[in-house]
């Protein structure tokens, strides 16, 4: 992270994104049960605004595959919570490995490490559901996105067991600038209310996130 630093300055990896603004909608609750408060607790009140920004990982052209990234914040009374998700697979080993794709229309997103629920550890991702011909280019998708909003599914699931749909999340690009250089996303310091995390996820991401932060 410190030499990526050094050549690529304050956002070493998903230097180049789009920001977006948008809302979760939560579906009706299940039996399946995540461990996680706010998706265990969701409830029919107004759907709760977010702030988005999708990225490539390596920032390579658009032309090449590269490991998308989607960050999702939403504002709760004891303040932000970040959700980072990556593209992976979405069976079991492939959902544990990330997996670049050229462009997020057909993809799938997961936090790739677990939260840790009350009932043990839970992933979480999104799948995009429409529009599914999302240009690779930054520029193409913001345009895009402006008139027409991307619609995913948030899910949830064990390490090994089936994914659970427990809410919709709609995004529009932000008119004007493509990107900035705020929010900054943090999945270790702004969990997802009623999510812990594994000391072992934190050892492998807090010192890159530090660091990160400190360029």
């Amino acid at each position: 992270m410190g030499v990526l630093l050094r050549v690529r300055g304050p956002r070493p990896i998903h230097t180049t994104g789009v920001l977006l603004t948008g809302r979760i909608r939560w579906r009706p609750a299940s039996p399946a049960r995540s461990g996680i408060a706010c998706i265990d607790d969701r409830g029919p009140g107004t759907p709760p605004a977010v702030t988005a920004r999708f990225s490539r990982g390596a920032s390579l052209p658009a032309v090449l595959p590269d490991v998308l990234g989607l960050a999702v914040r939403v504002t709760t009374p004891d303040g932000p919570a970040d959700l980072l998700l990556s593209t992976t697979g979405f069976r079991v080993p492939g959902r544990f490995l990330l997996a670049p794709r050229r462009t997020p229309g057909r993809a799938w997103f997961t936090s790739l490490m677990p939260y840790r629920g009350s009932h043990g550890p839970v992933q979480v991702a999104a799948r995009s559901r429409t529009p599914l011909a999302l240009p690779a280019r930054m520029e193409d998708l913001h345009d895009l996105l402006t008139g027409e909003p991307w619609r995913l599914e948030l899910l949830f699931a064990t390490p090994t067991g089936r994914w659970h749909r427990f809410a919709d999340l709609e995004l529009t690009a932000v008119e004007g600038r493509i990107d900035a250089p705020t929010p900054r996303f943090d999945a270790v310091r702004h969990p997802l209310p009623g999510a812990g995390t594994y000391g072992w996820t934190r050892r492998l991401r807090e010192p890159a996130y530090a660091r990160a932060r400190r360029g």
